[in-house]
């Protein structure tokens, strides 16, 4: 009869390492009706074969095949080809705890005046390792309030929307390389506001050479762009003199400050010292060798060092 309730969408490039712990975990999901559609976006690895393998197993997965285009135009490739009324992102190397569709699907049933649903995030680094929780308000106001003022901003792939509501407000645009997601949430704050199930409901893996620290102040740049072009809607002035900008970074073009190499490298390490984790020192020494003219990477290095001798005397 219909389709499916919810489509959970995914873009992957590369991403054999993590790939079979992602898919496993979106497809042990109950309690909802759902497809998997998975936008192959160029891959050179194992990933191709890895995803016709899955696809051929379940048929719940729709395999979309495409040339490198990037994470902003193959999500908008797959949600164009979603037929569920409910949109869920997952990305190819995070995980989806058992209940998240249905959870964040229940939200967006019962309450109209809510056009993103999402939960509290679990972050860990490359190897498992426990990082931090991002918790926010479960009270919509403040959720909402959070998003729009004070950069509190769900992680990208434990979100769910309406279709109805993406494609009123243009889904994913092209200008925004990095964060096509916070773009999009703004403009879907015109549709309704935000609510945080109050839950760890999904796990997202922190890559040393993550986009969200190598490329952050590109990102944090289009962050400023995005919410610019919310503030000239409000104000029923023009947007396209910001799209414009936005669509000048991009990897390999003149880029707004300078990538980071290792930034990933760096924040891992920081997180794992705070929690006396001696892994870190591992991850530092790597953002060393990556940016040695940095002296916090050797102030930590060294922290890491006295921390790890003081632990052994003990």
């Amino acid at each position: 009869m219909g389709g499916p309730l919810v489509s959970v969408v995914m873009s992957v490039y590369n991403g054999q390492q993590y790939l079979r712990p992602s898919l496993d975990s979106v497809l042990a999901q109950e309690g909802v009706d759902f497809e998997f559609v998975v936008v192959d976006d160029g891959s050179t690895d194992q990933s191709p074969k890895m995803l016709e393998e899955y696809a051929q197993k379940d048929s719940r997965i729709r395999l979309i095949r495409q040339g490198n285009t990037g994470l902003t135009r193959a999500l908008a490739r797959g949600c164009s080809e979603a037929r569920g009324e409910l949109i869920a992102r997952q990305d190819a190397d995070d995980v989806s705890f058992p209940g998240r569709l249905a959870k964040l699907a229940t939200v967006l049933q019962e309450d109209s005046g809510i056009a993103v649903a999402a939960s509290w995030v679990e972050w860990i680094g490359p190897r498992d390792e426990p990082l931090c929780i991002t918790r926010f308000s479960d009270v919509a106001s403040r959720a909402t309030e959070g998003v729009l003022h004070h950069r509190q901003s769900p992680c990208h792939g434990s979100v769910m929307f309406r279709r109805k509501d993406y494609e009123t407000v243009g889904g994913y645009r092209p200008q925004f390389y990095f964060a096509q997601d916070s773009d999009l949430w703004f403009r879907l704050s015109d549709r309704g506001g935000f609510l945080f199930v109050p839950e760890v409901l999904y796990r997202f893996r922190v890559a040393e050479g993550s986009i969200s620290t190598s490329h952050r102040e590109s990102q944090l740049r289009l962050y400023e762009l995005a919410r610019g072009c919310w503030s000239a809607r409000q104000n029923v002035e023009s947007e396209e003199p910001l799209l414009a900008k936005a669509a000048q970074i991009r990897p390999g073009m003149a880029r707004v400050g300078r990538t980071k190499k290792g930034a990933g490298a760096y924040f891992i390490g920081r997180t794992l010292l705070r929690k006396g984790d001696p892994r870190a020192a591992k991850y530092l020494w790597s953002y060393v060798q990556h940016s040695p003219w940095d002296p916090r990477g050797w102030f930590s290095v060294l922290q890491a060092t006295l921390r790890a001798k003081m632990g052994g005397e003990e």
